[in-house]
């Protein structure tokens, strides 16, 4: 998913845990070639060049790749749009943008929004297919696949009785069970963009941040992020940083990037309706910052 993954574990060294670590990578590995879109021959990457056939092909999917694209399909209906696994043409055309510094050409642009949409990807749960709807579409399960590949990570080494791990995705935070003679592992949340943070200790439970600290284009004087807005095709030019806290990591990684998306107002309803525990919100408004905090019982 073109990010590092690492696993830490609170055991002492032997060749069961060795073996469990080795099992989880192995579990990694075969994930990310379902779920990359940076890998030519992965089941999404196949699965998104069947819309450039002359009919509308029916996909037989993996269970893996059926499940997230029915949740994010979920989530894209809860957000009215914010969260979207079509944006693959919008995604790639502004990692070009980033790269040469220069805002995407409007009819390159108007190209990839005609080729996105949820509205475009149809799912079939009972023959566990799907069809894409329109010609030259990408999917891009950036959004909500890392966490899900960590979330099964962290199945495996629980499967060999090592639960007190953590798998971090690129950031994307999977916990299991705290270290011994703690209760829970030391997570700071804020990051190095803003200094606004706070340190909780944390077990059994998943943390995801998103934000433009790292991954922005800046032209003339706005700041555009690697978040995408659905509707207009642009990065998001609110400079801001959302953390949520959820049971799963393919909660918390999809739904940091859609309250993004919405923004903090709409996030704080749309939480109500998901199984989000926590959202640090962080909008930087010139030299001043705005640091949010809302906790679910």
């Amino acid at each position: 998913m073109g990010t590092d993954v690492k696993i830490v574990l609170n055991y002492s060294r032997s060749s069961d845990l060795e073996a469990a670590v080795e099992e989880a990578y192995l579990e990694g590995n075969r994930l990310n070639l379902i779920f990359s879109d940076y890998i030519a021959d992965s089941e999404l990457s196949k699965f998104s060049r069947s819309s450039n056939s002359t009919s509308v092909e029916k996909i037989k999917l993996s269970k893996e790749l059926f499940e997230v694209l029915e949740y994010s399909l979920k989530l894209t209906a809860l957000s009215n749009g914010s969260f979207d696994p079509t944006l693959g043409p919008l995604t790639r055309l502004w990692r070009i943008s980033r790269h040469q510094k220069l805002f995407p050409e409007q009819s390159r642009l108007a190209n990839a929004l005609a080729r996105s949409g949820a509205k475009y990807l149809k799912l079939n749960e009972t023959e566990q297919s799907a069809q894409l709807l329109t010609p030259n579409m990408i999917l891009d399960l950036g959004g909500v696949a890392k966490g899900y590949i960590a979330d099964r990570m962290l199945e495996v080494l629980q499967g060999y009785g090592f639960s007190r791990s953590l798998v971090d995705a690129g950031g994307d935070l999977r916990i299991g069970d705290a270290p011994l003679d703690s209760v829970g592992w030391k997570i700071d949340i804020g990051g190095r963009g803003y200094k606004e943070s706070v340190v909780l200790q944390l077990s059994n439970c998943a943390v995801a941040t998103s934000g433009d600290t790292e991954q922005f284009l800046k032209i003339n004087g706005t700041q555009y992020s690697h978040i995408i807005d659905p509707q207009t095709g642009i990065g998001l030019a609110n400079q801001a940083q959302a953390t949520v806290i959820a049971p799963t990591g393919m909660e918390a990684d999809s739904l940091a990037s859609t309250f993004l998306v919405t923004g903090f107002e709409k996030a704080t309803a749309l939480m109500k309706k998901t199984n989000a525990r926590h959202l640090y919100f962080v909008e930087k408004h010139g030299d001043h910052l705005t640091f949010n905090d809302i906790h679910r019982n």
